[in-house]
């Protein structure tokens, strides 16, 4: 686990740039026009006062598409949800994990199956404990 330092959506941001269309990802074909804006904020933010960025340490969750230096966009006005992936407090630190809900509670699990050295963290009750968002985006650089 590791320490988070989240960027907050200020009501100001917005990023715009032109949408040009649909690539084909089979045979080539060039973009014909700019078809509307597009605005990265409206697009990857439903809640601006409860959304935040984070920048992934680590890879224990690789098989997620959760890199190191990914960027993952973190919703806190999203109710969890089972299997959901979400940025938790535990113990007085931070980590990422997909989340298990049942009916005995929940548990935090990883997703890299090449390093077996992350195991699933059961959560009791002694744990200080707490579903701080969850994961809506991941922003990868190619």
């Amino acid at each position: 686990m590791s320490e988070f330092i989240p960027h907050k959506i200020d009501s100001e941001d917005s990023f715009e740039s032109h949408l040009l269309g649909d690539v084909k990802a089979g045979f080539p074909s060039p973009a014909e026009n700019i078809r509307e804006k597009l605005d990265l904020i409206k697009l990857l933010v439903r809640h601006k006062a409860s959304t935040f960025f984070f920048r992934v340490s680590g890879v224990s969750m690789v098989d997620t598409g959760m890199d190191e230096g990914d960027i993952i966009i973190v919703d806190r006005a999203i109710d969890p949800y089972n299997n959901c992936k979400a940025v938790c407090f535990i113990d007085g630190e931070y980590t990422v994990k997909r989340v298990e809900i049942h009916d005995k509670g929940v548990r935090l699990m990883p997703a890299n199956e090449k390093n077996t050295a992350y195991k699933p963290i059961e959560v009791t009750a002694e744990n200080d404990f707490l579903i701080w968002g969850v994961v809506t985006y991941t922003i990868k650089k190619m």
